[in-house]
């Protein structure tokens, strides 16, 4: 039989490189999400396997509502641990270090979390009602751009905080994946993501860096996620506080805002990628269905919220595999796992240090394609309107994510990133001068791309 070419351009079938090829590809996928998705819910005190449950009950989710069109995998959102922190704080262990999880809140703070999922099926709802094009005159480049910058700008202290675990374990996962990408052949060239995490994984249990006490104490299988600690279980009590459901509500919700942005971004960039325009088909209004829902459905059974997942772009523009399949094996793989407790504390026992090191590569591509966006869209900083909107969504973002954390508006906190998008909407659409107009230059539209 005639060996199997791996083509040097975008797979659109990776049926062609063989179904062991598309397994492999799947489970780079898994490993390019676990890092940050199992550090969401280490951060909230949420269940892991909860976690990665719905992380791929929600990415198969998103791709029914979608059509199964678009390669992208849905895991835990960073943005709303600010809310997870308002609602349900950790609490101090016996060394007074916050790291137990405040059980009797977290139902509250994920209520929370399925409302503000809700609000996606509003702005949905816009898109399908008004059309595409009239609704991003309120997210145009000069908005999205900066945004996206901060996103990647404000993960990348904790990929640097992971990183200084263990310089030497992450420069080894950072050097693997150059190597691989730029220097690698077949199927080497492909799966640099997976294989910086396992080469790095491995240099730190030989030099004995990793505790394997936890995974040899927990059992093979078990339930990814208990009845009490869902919002099911919290609407079923006899102590329910329905004043503090309103509060959670009210406090998470306009998170929503900076990351229904960011989803419009990550859609932006998957197209871009790969040379497809999905914000036209199947649409934005298919894509934000998709997103809220799985949010939402997540929340309700005590997982974080769900987001479309850069990193999880940044390897499809790696590994030059577009195929919307090879993401749903991952999200079955992720599926699969959650139900085995040793699986998930061998996914926490992963070392901080190549964590930080895989994900100060991706979380940097994340601000380049902000970047990036800015410029194919051929933004006019001459235009004092674009600078003033840019340097405030800029300033606002990464001020207040590193000064306050948050902004108290009554009983609402917005995290930086929450009240960048806000204000940067508002005055674009309040200042005169506006010179984008979406449809208009294709390549512009879609110029996020995670290429390096």
């Amino acid at each position: 039989m005639k060996k199997r070419e791996i083509p040097t351009t975008g797979i659109y079938d990776a049926r062609q490189l063989g179904y062991p090829k598309m397994l492999i590809l799947g489970v780079q996928h898994m490993f390019a999400m676990f890092g940050a998705t199992v550090l969401v819910p280490t951060l909230t005190g949420l269940s892991v396997s909860a976690t990665l449950l719905f992380a791929g009950l929600g990415t198969l989710l998103f791709h029914f509502l979608t059509k199964g069109k678009v390669p992208a995998f849905l895991g835990s959102s960073f943005a709303f641990i600010g809310g997870y922190a308002a609602i349900a704080p950790m609490l101090p262990d016996a060394s007074g270090n916050l790291t137990v999880a405040n059980d009797a809140l977290l139902p509250y703070a994920c209520f929370g979390v399925a409302c503000a999922g809700l609000l996606y099926v509003v702005l949905a709802a816009l898109f399908k009602a008004f059309g595409t094009k009239k609704v991003m005159r309120y997210f145009p480049p000069i908005v999205t751009g900066p945004i996206i910058i901060c996103i990647g700008l404000i993960l990348s202290s904790s990929a640097i905080t992971n990183c200084q675990a263990n310089w030497p374990i992450a420069l080894l996962a950072i050097l693997t994946v150059i190597v691989c990408n730029i220097w690698g052949k077949g199927m080497v060239k492909i799966i640099p993501i997976l294989l910086g995490v396992v080469v790095s994984y491995v240099a730190a249990a030989i030099f004995h860096e990793v505790d394997f006490t936890a995974v040899r104490q927990a059992p093979l299988l078990g339930l990814p996620f208990q009845w009490n600690d869902t919002v099911f279980g919290l609407l079923g009590r006899s102590d329910l506080d329905t004043g503090l459901l309103v509060t959670a509500a009210v406090t998470i919700i306009p998170i929503s805002l900076a990351t229904m942005v960011e989803h419009i971004g990550d859609i932006c960039a998957i197209s871009s990628t790969c040379e497809k325009n999905y914000m036209e088909d199947p649409g934005f209004h298919r894509t934000l269905l998709g997103d809220g829902l799985a949010t939402s459905l997540a929340a309700l059974f005590g997982a974080p919220a769900n987001t479309t997942y850069g990193e999880n772009t940044g390897v499809l523009a790696l590994s030059k595999v577009y195929d919307p399949k090879v993401i749903r094996i991952a999200a079955v793989l992720a599926i699969l796992f959650s139900f085995s407790p040793k699986f998930a504390a061998l996914v926490s026992c992963m070392p901080t240090a190549t964590i930080g090191g895989v994900s100060l590569i991706l979380y940097g591509m994340i601000s380049a394609v902000g970047v990036r966006n800015v410029v194919e869209n051929k933004v006019d900083f001459t235009n004092s309107r674009n600078v003033i909107i840019a340097a405030i969504i800029l300033v606002l973002a990464i001020g207040i994510n590193y000064s306050t954390g948050s902004v108290a508006i009554g009983p609402v906190n917005l995290s930086g990133l929450a009240v960048a998008s806000i204000v940067g909407i508002a005055l674009n659409a309040i200042l005169p001068g506006k010179d984008y107009e979406f449809g208009i230059d294709p390549q512009g539209d879609t110029s996020v791309d995670f290429k390096v």
